[in-house]
This record gives C-alpha cells, structure tokens and sequence, in this order.
C-alpha cells in the first residue's frame, strides 16, 4: 500500500484497481451527490472507466499531487478521497484541493484533518505556492472545512454551464477559495491550520 500521508485518525493510499466498490458506494449516495448532481449516483461503468483510471492516471504525472482514498486507521474502512490536482490552464504552482466523504464520516472532524494534512504537504513538501477550492454556494459544510483549513474566500460566481439538475437560484452559484504559501506560513507562525 502506497500511502502518501497519515493523520491521526487518517491514512491517504493510492487508490488501486480494486476500489471500484468504494467508489461506486460512495458515488451512490444521493446526499453525497447532492451538490455534484444532485443526487443522482455516478454509474458503476463511468467509475471504472472514466473516474478510477483517472485518479490511477495523477500518480504517473508527479509525486505528491493526486486523488488519494481515505483510511480510518482504527477500522481500515474506506472513507472517501482527497485529492490535490493541478487546475487546468492555471499556473504549475497552483494546485486544487479537493475531498469527497461518505455520510457516515460527516461531521468528525476527518474532512478538515485530511485537508490540512494536505495544505501542509502542499505547502512543504510538494512547492505548492497556492491552494485553491471551489464548492457550491449553499454547500456550508463544505465552505467550514476551507475555512478551518485556512482558505479564505475570494468570490462567488455563476457557474458557466447551469447544473440542470439544481433548482436555479443560489445552488447555481459557486465559491472559490484559496490560500497563498505566505499566508499560510503566517498562520502556522500564529498557531493556526495545525492538523
């Protein structure tokens, strides 16, 4: 097991071959997908043809930034992903930071420790000199975990291409988020975004 990273209730593992499973329950989920299709579940075939060969794809690119599967160490079940990408079209420094957990792992504290594991890599070990992340407007859960992993907000937009499958009005809307190395630097001299 390839394991880029570990928390203290976390481990960060390639993803194989064999998390078809993990992937397609996750992707099942109507809440999970709510704010990506509206609940509507990814298809089995798309995960194991499009979406797994790509996270599989980010591991030959660089070391360090990909999509990484989520372990609780205590129970060694499978909890989601994170995920630091580079953006396309955007500068080779600036990388995306990105999660996806199952229902049962909400409110623990895992999506905000995974992430500032990550901004601390980034900003360490992988010469990121900025994070940034995009969520949908509404999706607060999500904005609080930017925010407790030191992102700030820097503007709300209109998706180019509406999600038809959300209702029009502020769902249509998204937030990005970012953070600079030197700000983060800033903050870990105060204190802050220690996992």
């Amino acid at each position: 097991m390839h394991v880029l990273l570990e928390t203290e209730r976390l481990l960060l593992r390639r993803f194989t071959e064999d998390d078809v499973d993990n992937l397609f329950d996750l992707d099942s989920d109507p809440e999970v997908m709510r704010f990506l299709s509206g609940g509507k579940p990814t298809p089995r075939d798309v995960i194991q043809n499009e979406t797994l060969p790509r996270f599989l794809r980010s591991y030959t690119r660089l070391e360090g930034p990909g999509v990484w599967a989520a372990i609780e160490k205590s129970t060694g079940a499978f909890l989601g992903w994170f995920a630091l990408r580079p953006t396309e079209g955007a500068d080779p420094d600036e990388v995306e930071l990105g999660y996806r957990l199952r229902k049962s792992a909400w409110g623990k504290g895992y999506a905000t420790e995974g992430s500032r594991a990550l901004v601390r890599k980034g900003f360490t070990e992988l010469g990121v000199q900025c994070l940034i992340a995009t969520t949908d407007r509404v999706n607060h859960a999500s904005r609080r975990v930017m925010e407790k992993a030191g992102l700030t907000l820097i503007r709300t937009f209109r998706f180019d291409d509406p999600w038809p499958c959300l209702p029009e009005g502020p769902e249509q809307d998204g937030v990005d988020y970012a953070l600079a190395g030197a700000d983060w630097e800033k903050q870990e001299a105060a204190g802050r975004g220690r996992p």
